[in-house]
């Protein structure tokens, strides 16, 4: 006789399904595993150049306003910041490009062009036309964007933190 082991009918039935009921869990549940951490894993962009457009559209040394928004994904969490920058092109190819965020407080500067000054309405706090500081309680001059032009369109280089 032999000495061989033997596996009844219902047992072999078992094995098979707990074979077949792993490999479907492991097909459906391997990219339901990859598709929720993907998110975390994606490579944020932390800095890049924004274009501000053709540079013949900001007037020679009068500070135009220019807004944008960027979208940051953290994960599953989507969050949307609006930026402003006062564009001042003081002659035909050189441009300075400010923040529009006091750096008292962070409230938003408005160009008074009847005064030639940037004004923050919260603190009362006054800059000049080249971003430093006329009055106010404010500790530094409004913060200067990198710039470059190519092709006659400006941009900004942008760091996100």
């Amino acid at each position: 006789m032999s000495n061989s082991p033997k596996m009844t009918r219902r047992q072999f039935v078992t094995v098979i399904g707990a074979a077949l009921s792993s490999f479907i869990g492991a097909v459906i549940g391997l990219p339901a595993i990859g598709y929720l951490l993907s998110p975390a894993l994606e490579k944020q962009q932390g800095e890049s150049w924004i274009p501000l457009g053709p540079l013949e559209k900001y007037p020679i040394n009068q500070p135009t306003l220019f807004t944008f928004t960027r979208t940051k994904k953290h994960g599953w969490e989507k969050t949307v910041t609006s930026y402003g920058v006062f564009v001042l092109r003081t002659s035909e190819t050189q441009v300075r490009v400010f923040s529009n965020v006091c750096t008292h407080l962070s409230c938003r500067v408005n160009w008074k062009p009847d005064v030639q000054e940037y004004i923050c309405p919260c603190h009362d706090g006054h800059f000049a036309i080249d971003g430093s500081i006329i009055s106010g309680p404010q500790p530094r001059p409004l913060d200067e964007y990198e710039i470059k032009i190519e092709d006659g369109n400006l941009f900004i280089f942008l760091k996100e933190t």
